[in-house]
């Protein structure tokens, strides 16, 4: 990887969620020569299919092995950097992670577009609404008072369901790079 490659992979772990979204968003938007939505309870829209679209994704984290408490606050804050936390795609089995995939009103979308930002690639993922009520580990409940809005969790015991039955493709940073440059 490129420094520059390296500085614009950097940069997507980095920004906060909105932000995040909207790199996630642009990418499926235009590796999938999708359209602005019809409204904005869905992200984007499939002109060919006439379907509407959401896009959730997560970066790939270690698990934090220890609490924050005022006796480890200096290591657990230069522990959190980047380097030591992001995970790539060939060791996804040695760590603990969480990637949580929330706020879904599947009622909204026809499609899902969800996926992973690894330290050194993308895996993306496709799933019909109708499909989520059975998808591993999910839960159409998520805060108290909130109808209709669900979550699942990729973690080490639900990766091998969304590989084998919701992987579209794998795509590398430069791959993105390349697709706005």
């Amino acid at each position: 990887m490129t420094d520059e490659i390296k500085e614009f992979r950097d940069g997507i772990f980095a920004l906060k969620t909105r932000r995040f979204g909207t790199v996630a968003e642009l990418m499926v938007e235009r590796k999938f020569n999708l359209s602005k939505s019809k409204n904005r309870f869905h992200d984007r829209y499939d002109e060919t299919e006439k379907k509407r679209i959401e896009v959730k994704f997560s970066t790939v984290m270690k698990k934090y092995k220890e609490h924050i408490s005022a006796d480890n606050l200096i290591e657990q804050c230069k522990l959190a950097n980047l380097a030591n936390r992001a995970i790539t795609s060939t060791k996804i089995k040695d760590y603990d992670f969480d990637c949580n995939i929330q706020q879904i009103k599947q009622t909204e979308f026809d499609v899902l577009y969800y996926g992973l930002f690894f330290a050194d690639r993308i895996a993306i993922f496709r799933m019909d609404s109708d499909e989520i009520k059975y998808c591993a580990g999910y839960s159409d409940f998520q805060h108290k008072g909130n109808k209709g809005e669900g979550q699942f969790h990729i973690n080490k015991n639900t990766l091998d369901y969304h590989f084998e039955k919701h992987f579209l493709l794998w795509l590398t940073y430069e791959e993105l790079y390349d697709l706005f440059s």
